[in-house]
């Protein structure tokens, strides 16, 4: 059986493109490749479109659209998700327009379908006061526990992404003077984060408990499971969760739900409530673009506050006579029956 266009495409695409040419990270590999199963599946079980019968001329644009559709609708996925599904089809398209320039209108038809718009959420952190609370949570006389707190206070103070804080080792570690983690984020871009004092003694304290610090030893990860594996998302998640729960039996403070992704949103909103230029943060947290760092001003009601009482005079006056002195309006309350 002769391979079609599409498969020998989304071959190329996924395995030499992808990871050779625009050197994207894994975990975008993974994420493309699971968006082309669903379609697959989607021709084959709603379409009668087998696998060895998909070609690039069958994916049209109002097959395309209708395969979003029934990823909302069917599999109940957010918009968001389905915007993330049509960015991996828009990728592919725009690939083949430079391979196989003789289809370029119909691959152009299907680059037209537009992102849809969605509610856009609310960034959730936590207050200092809220992670503080979290952070005291692990227990300091436990191995378990102190893994734990380093693991923590390493994600919140580095602001990396969960998976930046999967993939760290031994030897993205400086812990002399100046202290620094390498952490290697989108698109394989690596980025160098200061280590604070504190932060740098759990860090020395564990790597000397767990004998990370023999050379042999400078490409393992530095968190680990009781298997001895790297921690996955779904690991630190649940070590998050586990704390959540006991830090709201002492307080409300910490809200019921606390996601790895907020340490890094806290982190920013920290700085930016310290004064910390944007450009600082964009660099501190990986952003390529300014526009991405934006948003935790936006958010960031207490600065907006702050910022206009510094810059407006006090127009408004706040001072009432005090009703107690006032005979007529006492007089007149007391005749009230």
């Amino acid at each position: 059986m002769k391979p079609t266009d599409f498969a020998k495409y989304l071959t190329e695409f996924l395995s030499i493109y992808l990871p050779n040419q625009k050197n994207v990270s894994k975990n975008t590999i993974y994420s493309y490749r699971d968006t082309f199963k669903l379609l697959i599946n989607y021709c084959k079980i709603m379409k009668a479109i087998p696998v060895e019968k998909i070609t690039l001329n069958a994916l049209s644009r109002e097959l395309l659209i209708d395969f979003l559709q029934w990823l909302e609708i069917n599999r109940h996925c957010s918009i968001s998700t389905r915007n993330q599904r049509l960015a991996a089809i828009h990728s592919f398209f725009r690939y083949i327009q430079a391979e196989e320039p003789t289809g370029i209108f119909h691959y152009q038809k299907i680059a037209t379908i537009p992102i849809k718009k969605a509610i856009k959420t609310v960034v959730a952190y936590l207050t200092p006061e809220a992670m503080q609370m979290l952070l005291s949570q692990p227990d300091k006389h436990t191995p378990n526990g102190r893994r734990d707190l380093t693991l923590l206070s390493v994600l919140y103070d580095s602001g990396a992404r969960v998976q930046e804080l999967i993939d760290l080792k031994v030897c993205d570690i400086i812990l002399q003077e100046p202290a620094v983690l390498t952490l290697t984020g989108k698109g394989n871009k690596s980025r160098r984060i200061p280590i604070m004092k504190n932060t740098l003694a759990l860090l020395q304290n564990y790597i000397l408990e767990n004998k990370l610090d023999k050379p042999w030893k400078n490409d393992n990860p530095v968190f680990i499971n009781h298997q001895y594996h790297k921690l996955t998302k779904e690991g630190i998640a649940y070590i998050i969760s586990k704390y959540v729960v006991s830090a709201r039996q002492l307080s409300t403070i910490v809200p019921p739900k606390v996601t790895p992704h907020m340490f890094r949103h806290s982190k920013a909103m920290h700085l930016l409530q310290a004064g910390v230029n944007l450009i600082y943060i964009r660099d501190f947290l990986g952003h390529i673009d300014l526009k991405t760092t934006e948003i935790y001003a936006k958010i960031d009601p207490e600065t907006k506050r702050k910022a206009m009482e510094n810059l407006y005079p006090d127009l408004i006056d706040s001072n009432l006579p005090d009703w107690n002195n006032d005979q007529a309006l006492l007089s007149w309350l007391s005749e009230l029956k």
